[in-house]
């Protein structure tokens, strides 16, 4: 795949030592292009939270290479590394990870603070985003006030406002149910094709299947099968 966004090559990882190592990922290879959905599938304990975490430059991988954009992640400094965490990567997780003690208009501008911009634009770019996500009306709320697929919202905005070239999601809908999961995918999709942003998804979710142009499905660290179903986000 030429001009590849994303090109890994023969990635290992493994923690631990001896008898006690677990094997996470064994020579994967993967190539993604700006702007793809991708899926990850594969059983629990397969290595896809793995290859999310060298994808989001939270952990490196043993041998082999990673680059994203052209830029080879293990040649980052810690500096460098948190500085593209924070600059080019959104994450969402399974369970949102928002900051209890803080209201949804500011768990959303909080990457953009740390980021540096003043608390007027940051809360400026926030304000627009949970517009986007349908909750511009509960910007002054607090977390425990929302219901699952609501605080899900909340973190997507969060995870996008730094305006990611490359957005990981870790079983975003397994708090969710079926419906709401569903829900929360129509909208991730539609938001990541609004900003342009290459969306990779750790699921177990047939609903996450169902919208990716493409599913990798991984067992025992390994790349077994990648199929591009044909759909298309553009």
């Amino acid at each position: 795949m030429s001009g590849s966004y994303i090109v890994g090559k023969g990635l290992d990882r493994t923690y631990g030592e001896g008898e006690g190592a677990t094997v996470a990922l064994r020579g994967v290879d993967l190539e993604v292009a700006r702007g793809e959905l991708v899926a990850l599938v594969g059983p629990s304990g397969s290595g896809k939270s793995t290859l999310l975490h060298l994808l989001g430059g939270m952990d490196f991988a043993d041998s082999g290479s990673l680059e994203v954009g052209g830029h080879e992640l293990k040649r980052l400094d810690d500096a460098e590394a948190a500085r593209y965490r924070r600059e080019r990567v959104g994450f969402v997780f399974q369970f949102f990870n928002l900051v209890p003690t803080l209201t949804a208009l500011d768990n959303v501008a909080l990457p953009a603070r740390l980021r540096g911009l003043s608390v007027t634009d940051a809360r400026a770019r926030a304000a627009r985003l949970l517009e986007e996500v349908g909750l511009d009306q509960r910007s002054r709320d607090f977390p425990d006030t929302f219901s699952g697929g609501q605080q899900q919202r909340v973190a997507i905005a969060r995870a996008l406002v730094n305006e990611p070239e490359l957005l990981l999601a870790d079983e975003p809908t397994g708090a969710l149910d079926r419906g709401t999961g569903a829900e929360i995918m129509s909208l991730l999709l539609e938001l990541v094709q609004e900003h342009g942003t290459t969306l990779i998804v750790a699921t177990h979710d047939e609903a996450v299947v169902d919208v990716a142009a493409r599913v990798i499905h991984i067992e025992d660290g390994r790349v077994m099968r990648d199929e591009r179903l044909g759909a298309s986000r553009s």
